[in-house]
């Protein structure tokens, strides 16, 4: 190839790149300038009832957002399931609501969502304590992959959307988990700005998960999911289902790990009831 051709191919490549932002700035204002479908309405009166407690600004703002979440995503149908607008929707609106608070954030690493009819089979192969390598069967509602895919089970995903006020939720799990791993692996920490927080945040969530496990332990109850108690991104991520759907349970039973969400997601779900 000469050398002007490849410069010129070398240039163009790093005008294209150099210009992506203001693109996907342009063509994100083309998705949310169109009005919002009426069938999409009623797919969020019909399975998403939470999105009724909100105030009318931060309606406004879901659906806006539900535009740019759908012309996005590439969303596949797995196990035969065939993808309609209202798995998309209902997927969406429940995504979407994570990020409310948050200028303008899509989850800029998710490229695919996955969906099988039902709950599905994961085989994975892990090491056993003699160091032998053991097959071994999961049946999940959802997962959450590092390089950008969430795989989610759509009979879960609706109900978990038609009931909500029961703190359990497998897209808000799953997604909190995406936010959880915006800067690697999920630990239970996400993006949460400056040294200070991630301290606070540490000492908090640190002392609760610690006082869930030997709850448990006990044999008491707790207002979190046993799961929660598994590691500290499955604690983030059940607390974050019970931080959208039972918020006034969870101010009085765990009012520091409520605030701190309150701080990370910049939304107050006790102020919407």
């Amino acid at each position: 190839m000469p050398l002007i051709v490849l410069s010129s191919f070398v240039l163009l490549l790093i005008v294209w790149w150099l210009t992506q932002p203001v693109r996907l700035a342009h063509r994100r204002r083309q998705l949310v300038a169109q009005p919002f479908p009426a069938a999409w309405r009623e797919i969020l009166k019909r399975n998403v009832p939470l999105v009724r407690s909100l105030p009318a600004d931060l309606q406004l703002k879901l659906k806006k957002s539900i535009q740019v979440f759908v012309g996005e995503k590439n969303f596949i149908g797995c196990g035969g399931l065939r993808i309609t607008d209202e798995i998309r929707v209902t997927v969406a609106a429940q995504a979407c609501l994570l990020v409310l608070g948050h200028q303008a954030y899509f989850y800029p690493k998710v490229h695919e969502i996955l969906v099988y009819p039902d709950a599905f089979v994961v085989n994975r192969v892990y090491t056993d304590s003699v160091g032998v390598l053991q097959n071994q069967s999961q049946v999940l509602s959802g997962e959450s992959w590092a390089h950008g895919q969430v795989i989610l089970s759509w009979s879960d995903a609706r109900d978990g959307a038609a009931v909500a006020d029961d703190g359990r939720n497998v897209v808000i799990h799953e997604f909190a988990h995406q936010l959880d791993q915006a800067n690697g692996y999920a630990n239970g920490a996400p993006d949460l700005v400056s040294q200070a927080r991630y301290q606070r945040w540490s000492r908090v969530f640190g002392a609760e998960f610690v006082r869930l496990q030997e709850s448990l332990a006990s044999g008491e109850g707790a207002l979190l999911d046993r799961y929660a108690a598994t590691s500290p991104a499955e604690f983030f991520a059940v607390s974050s289902e019970v931080f959208f759907e039972q918020p006034r349970y969870m101010a009085a039973e765990l009012p520091a790990v409520y605030g701190e969400l309150v701080g990370f997601y910049r939304l107050d779900p006790l102020s919407w009831s």
